[in-house]
């Protein structure tokens, strides 16, 4: 065996430090696990087995000032860092609530199994050269695994655990972070860019750090949850390149919600589109990412476009939580800074509401009558420099009612200006704040225009100390989101995604609309022909004006095909367009032309292995992925799901009515959408995939004129005519 020696660091009797944990076992796999975790995280003693990598981790926890036993393992040194040795795990003075484990790949197989039959808490495994290199290395992490049982483990290829709060440093590297009574825990599945946060200079109070590696063992769900368990946090940033369980993860985050402690994602990486996506329009707009951000909107999870981007959201959110609406009152020194605030707010969504009747007279009566009152505000130098009158500014400026006030203020370089009036402002700010404690930051327009000790001074006066104008403006619209996710407080998960499909078959147009026809969803009447004297007879039934679509189903996107004809008005129109299908096959629909519509939607449902079953809506017709104005939804949603989704439209406004034109039946909309969701939800185990492009919103009603529907393999589902649905205002 490789891996090395114990010793007894920093404390009278190591065996004494051991957790209460190791002399009780939990019953169930589950609980003990949990234990093992909260003995990880929290440990009284720690082992360290390895070399260099276990000695920079003592010399870690000796600086974070770690106060456990560090014991040392090595079977050929004598001390680690002063720490004496023993040479294997077996003859550790007592059992530690967590080990750091950095010797080579079969070792830490074999140490991991001797970990485990001993009761350790947890294993920390830095070690790299498992799944990460290839068929080899996966045989042996799941080797480790099997040999860990019960027994968490963080990693293979991890950076490991910081905790700050408690002074330890599961962690062979140097890291920028410093203790902390509480604040925010940052889980990130790069080793790196955790290593990166914690060399943040942006006042960050940072709790935790959990570097997951290949997250074989603890995944991310099991980390959030532990980290729930300590009211030292007040949010959890993460960094993540894929969920993996989402029902884990998703639990983990209703947990979350419930304990109002707030989560922040910065996501990188996507998957690739499944081989549906050339052949389905839902499959290329509800890409892995667009399906990522659904699950976020979910579970109330604010996603971060960058990692200063995650920092500021988590400095906001660990100060003040999740916000009561998506609103901002801004004051500042300068209508250039006043402007620029307004310009970024309004692409944010983030509204900036008149100030209310009394405290527009109170800032009148301060200011005078010569600065314009309104939010954002501008008040001028009138009062520059004067206590008294900027502390009554402010104090009237924070009553105005709105869910975040922002303060502007980019200090100067102390070491070419004075600073005396800057500091009169601050001053006044906070003797304002302290009298009305509602949501407020203090933000620079520049990163660096607060200095790192005015920065301690405002979070310790309750504010957020934000660095950026539009970090912080992001960093709100999330804490927005966060706060509306808390409030309605959401049931439940999304539906598992349940085995993949083996094979599928595709519908051909008539069957999906039959298929659509029988859950609710309005289509044209129409008739199946198989040859010209058919169409005529139909077209003639049906009246003119008529639309011809050749039938098959590979035919998934007939207008690049040719096939399909609208707005047949006579017999030789007809005739026409069934010469020029002449080829794409032997079967026609002809259905009765829908016209007069408000606006062309796709509705679309698939399925993926990951996320399960997914919704997405969208400005629709022959520019889908052109416009790429679409939102999605994992199921299953409620009507009111499907409302905001076409709210946040681009297209909305055609929907609602727009310069004069009439406005569309969104009701009908919504529910043909729902019919979609429910035939998805019903024929879940037979339906893989519906595409119904366009629906048309009517003045009144809508109608669905496209559709394919996707079904495994040897399934059938449930049909009706089309013809005996309603078939608009054709």
């Amino acid at each position: 065996m490789s891996g090395g020696a114990t010793a007894a660091a920093g404390t009278a009797d190591p065996a004494a430090t051991a957790s209460p944990a190791t002399t009780a076992t939990p019953a169930s796999p589950a609980a003990r696990r949990a234990a093992g975790m909260r003995r990880l995280l929290a440990p009284r003693s720690i082992a360290v087995v390895g070399g260099d990598a276990a000695a920079e981790a003592i010399r870690q926890c000796r600086r974070v000032g770690y106060t456990g036993a560090v014991w040392a393992v090595h079977p050929r040194r004598a001390h680690i860092e002063g720490v004496p040795c023993v040479p294997t795990v077996d003859d550790l003075p007592g059992v530690p609530d967590a080990v750091l484990l950095a010797v080579p790949p079969a070792a830490a197989v074999e140490v991991a199994g001797r970990l485990s039959r001993m009761g350790a808490g947890g294993i920390v495994c830095h070690t790299s050269g498992f799944a990460e290199a290839g068929e080899e290395g996966a045989g042996l992490q799941r080797a480790l695994l099997d040999a860990a049982g019960d027994t968490v483990v963080i990693g293979p290829n991890c950076n490991g655990v910081l905790n700050y709060a408690d002074g330890v440093a599961l962690w062979p590297d140097q890291h920028g972070g410093e203790r902390v009574d509480r604040g925010v825990a940052i889980v990130s599945q790069s080793g790196n860019i955790g290593l990166n946060f914690t060399m943040q200079r942006r006042s960050v109070p940072i709790t935790h750090v959990v570097s997951l590696g290949n997250g074989a063992g603890a995944g991310l769900a099991d980390v959030v949850d532990a980290l729930l368990d300590d009211d030292r946090v007040d949010a959890i940033g993460l960094h993540i390149e894929g969920i993996g369980d989402v029902a884990a993860f998703s639990r983990a985050a209703l947990r979350a919600l419930e304990r109002g402690v707030p989560l922040a994602v910065l996501k990188s990486g996507a998957s690739e589109l499944g081989a549906l996506a050339t052949l389905s329009h839902t499959s290329s707009l509800a890409g892995p990412d667009e399906l990522s951000d659904a699950l976020f909107r979910r579970l109330g999870i604010a996603r971060t476009p960058d990692p200063a981007g995650l920092l500021e959201t988590l400095k906001l959110l660990a100060v003040h939580g999740g916000l009561a609406a998506a609103e901002v009152a801004s004051a500042s020194c300068s209508g250039g800074e006043a402007s620029l605030v307004a310009d970024l707010a309004e692409p944010r969504g983030l509204r900036m509401p008149p100030l209310p009747g009394p405290v527009r007279e109170r800032l009148e009566g301060v200011l005078g009558p010569h600065v314009p009152v309104a939010n954002p505000l501008d008040y001028h130098g009138y009062i520059w420099g004067d206590l008294a009158a900027q502390t009554a500014c402010f104090a009237a400026f924070l009553g105005s009612g709105a869910a975040a006030h922002l303060l502007v203020l980019d200090f100067p370089r102390p070491d070419v200006c004075g600073t005396d009036h800057w500091r009169t402002t601050l001053d006044a700010f906070i003797a304002a704040h302290r009298a009305h404690p509602v949501p407020a930051c203090v933000v620079s327009s520049l990163p660096e225009g607060l200095p790192e000790s005015v920065r301690g001074e405002i979070l310790a006066a309750g504010i957020a100390p934000m660095q950026g104008i539009a970090e912080c403006l992001d960093a709100v619209r999330a804490a927005a989101e966060v706060g509306a996710a808390q409030r309605r407080a959401r049931a439940g998960p999304p539906a598992p995604p349940g085995p993949p499909p083996a094979a599928t078959r595709r519908l051909d147009e008539w069957e999906s609309k039959r298929a659509l026809a029988a859950h609710g969803v309005a289509v044209p009447a129409g008739r199946l022909v198989a040859d010209g004297a058919g169409a005529a007879a139909a077209a003639a039934d049906l009246g003119y004006p008529v639309v011809l679509k050749a039938v098959a189903a590979h035919l998934a996107h007939k207008t690049e095909a040719g096939a399909v004809r609208v707005d047949l008005r006579t017999p030789d129109d007809l005739a026409a367009a069934l010469e020029s299908m002449r080829g794409l096959g032997d079967r026609f629909l002809v259905e009765r032309m829908a016209g007069g519509a408000v606006a062309e939607l796709i509705v679309g449902v698939r399925w993926d292995p990951v996320f399960g079953a997914a919704l997405t809506v969208g400005a629709g017709g022959t520019l889908v992925e052109l416009l790429r104005d679409s939102a999605t939804s994992l199921l299953p949603v409620s009507r009111d799901d499907i409302g905001a989704s076409l709210r946040s439209l681009r297209t909305w406004p055609l929907l609602a009515g727009y310069r004069g034109r009439p406005a569309g039946d969104v009701a009908a909309a919504v529910e043909a959408i729902a019919a979609v969701a429910d035939l998805a939800a019903a024929d879940a185990d037979r339906v893989t995939e519906i595409d119904l492009n366009p629906l048309l919103v009517l003045p009144e009603g809508a109608v669905a004129v496209d559709a394919v529907v996707t079904v495994r393999a040897g399934a059938a589902v449930g049909t009706a005519e089309p013809d005996t649905e309603e078939d608009g205002d054709g």
